[in-house]
């Protein structure tokens, strides 16, 4: 099921013997944007602490009740490793999560997880390695580290330009709630067409400008003016997204290409 990651924050995270804490931000992979991580603040219980919990354990969020289920044990989280989730996470983070968890490496993985087709992960590189020659130039410290996550909250308000000119800010994210893909961007057209939201898919972008903080999107804003107005109050469905993919005429994720 997509889900709205922005609604997701504030859920109630709860293990297999009680409350964990509430799901404050998630961290996405940049390259092929995949959640691979959900910030938990534990409140009182852990000292405000903050953690990192894989997408592996996690169970279906339920609407009623706002809650995260998750195939953890509250032991297991109070002795985790301490990890800052307001600091960008570096592969030696992961690499001792998984080590205190027991899960599976993903980066390890030849497939990659999410759907997204191989052309769509070549232009997504391609547009990386843009960027990184961008950040170089701008400041050769940042490029230096091994960071490869995103902060969902630090991206929000990202400028999306269009070919011609600034199409609006990112507003929010929808992901699959199996194997947590980012299937589209929320982008919030009030800067130039006022009370107005359409969704674009990951592999649809050009490149991300981490340092400037921007999304390049190859296309006119007349296209993206055009597109399928989006409703937040709404679920996306299936009757949305074939009308999406066909204004855009992209082929379509969920058919096997």
């Amino acid at each position: 099921m997509l889900r709205s990651l922005k609604e997701l924050c504030g859920y109630h995270v709860r293990g297999t013997d009680g409350d964990i804490g509430a799901a404050q931000d998630f961290f996405f992979d940049d390259a092929i944007w995949t959640v691979r991580y959900l910030v938990v603040e534990t409140g009182s219980w852990l000292s405000g602490r903050r953690v990192l919990l894989s997408t592996l354990p996690l169970g279906k969020p339920q609407w009623e009740g706002r809650l995260f289920p998750v195939l953890l044990r509250r032991q297991q989280v109070r002795e985790s490793p301490d990890v800052d989730a307001r600091q960008p996470v570096s592969r030696k983070m992961e690499e001792a999560l998984n080590s205190h968890y027991g899960w599976s490496a993903y980066w390890r993985t030849a497939a990659p997880v999410g759907g997204v087709g191989a052309l769509a992960v070549a232009q997504m590189l391609t547009g990386q390695a843009q960027e990184l020659e961008r950040s170089q130039r701008a400041g050769r410290e940042e490029a230096s580290q091994d960071w490869h996550l995103r902060s969902t909250r630090e991206v929000l308000g990202y400028h999306v330009e269009a070919r011609d000119g600034e199409a609006g800010q990112v507003d929010d994210f929808i992901a699959d709630d199996v194997n947590w893909p980012i299937r589209y961007l929320v982008v919030d057209t009030a800067t130039w067409l006022p009370g107005r939201k359409v969704l674009l898919a990951p592999p649809w972008l050009g490149s991300v400008a981490w340092v400037s903080k921007k999304v390049h999107v190859d296309l006119p804003r007349d296209v993206i003016e055009g597109s399928p107005p989006f409703d937040p109050s709404a679920p996306v469905n299936c009757e949305y997204e074939v009308r999406l993919y066909d204004y855009h005429g992209r082929p379509r994720y969920w058919v096997q290409q």
